[in-house]
């Protein structure tokens, strides 16, 4: 059985400004992320991950680089906003979230 964590609102408003701060700091880490693994794994010799509206990149490619870049930024956002919920209980003595 798990144990639900209470949260209160004033937790709630306190922890916004952490979670926003947290959003922009892990969208820019996961687009790193992105683009030092796109060099790796990139079948082409390109610098640029490919976007939807370049000609020179195939349908598959595009595709491919969407839902990696996807994956990696779900995975970045969650593992910053859980870390960031656990500082701030640690810190407030309240969960954040729920």
């Amino acid at each position: 059985m798990t144990h639900k964590k209470s949260t209160s609102t004033s937790a709630k408003v306190l922890y916004r400004p952490i979670g926003l701060v947290s959003g922009v700091a892990s969208g820019a880490v996961a687009g790193i992320l992105f683009k030092q693994i796109w060099k790796l794994a990139s079948p082409s010799s390109s610098e640029d991950t490919p976007k939807a509206l370049e000609s020179e990149f195939p349908l598959r490619q595009i595709v491919l680089a969407a839902a990696v870049q996807g994956a990696i930024y779900a995975t970045v956002k969650a593992l910053v906003e859980r870390g960031g919920a656990r500082a701030f209980e640690r810190v407030f003595g309240e969960w954040p979230g729920d």
